[in-house]
């Protein structure tokens, strides 16, 4: 098989989004996370959510997958009370995800998930989310930054070994860790800012944004374990 391994990327899915003269219910993804992808050396491909019963087949059609960023994951898909400073829910990106997930964990698949994805790969394993995490969103809109540092010896250690600062947007984050997962990364203050699954063949979640830097070491790496199982895809 040649060409350029696929990666599949989850969606927003909003109602009312406006473009041009139209002003109507879209899949839609900041063009930072194709751009990312394709910049690694990969093919991008929109995954909008769909019923979860397709997840399986969807990533069996898939070479990485990666989980993006977006809204709160809702409190009740791990056992808590909803926060008044959780935002709205997006139960079928919720949905749609978490299958994705399972998915990719069942069949070996290299996945990748960026902050909201990196919080629903935690709650696809059984951890819990912190719904409210002061200073690491201090402005709205607007992205932030600040350093993590690698734990010695994991994944992201292997690909990124330096403290590097990282850009930055969520109120939320990994509080009990999910069955399986271990800590690859903190920041300063503690907050986990990379777990990964170290008995699969490349899971990484990141609780920062990759697809607003210029840093492609973390996507490069996705890209490049999806281009060495591509035996897999289509089978």
């Amino acid at each position: 098989m040649t060409g350029r391994p696929l990666i599949g990327i989850s969606t927003y899915l909003e109602t009312g989004a406006r473009w041009g003269v139209w002003e109507l219910d879209a899949a839609l993804l900041p063009a930072g996370y194709p751009r990312l992808v394709q910049r690694a050396g990969g093919l991008a491909a929109m995954l909008p959510p769909d019923e979860p019963e397709q997840a399986a087949a969807t990533v069996g059609r898939l070479d990485g997958l990666v989980i993006a960023g977006g809204p709160d994951v809702e409190p009740v898909r791990y056992g808590a009370q909803r926060d008044p400073r959780t935002g709205p829910p997006a139960p079928a990106r919720d949905a749609w995800e978490l299958a994705l997930i399972d998915a990719a964990l069942a069949a070996d698949v290299p996945l990748l998930g960026i902050c909201r994805g990196m919080q629903l790969l935690n709650v696809a394993l059984g951890g819990t989310l912190v719904q409210h995490l002061p200073g690491h969103a201090e402005v709205v809109g607007v992205f932030g930054g600040h350093p993590v540092k690698p734990v010695p010896g994991t994944l992201y250690a292997g690909l990124v070994p330096d403290e590097t600062t990282v850009p930055t947007y969520h109120h939320q984050a990994v509080e009990r860790l999910g069955e399986g997962l271990v800590v690859s990364a903190h920041a300063a203050d503690g907050t986990v800012e990379a777990v990964e699954v170290p008995t699969a063949a490349w899971v990484l979640g990141v609780q920062w944004h990759p697809e607003m830097a210029e840093d492609l070491r973390v996507m490069r790496g996705l890209v490049g374990a999806a281009a060495a199982g591509r035996p897999r895809a289509g089978s």
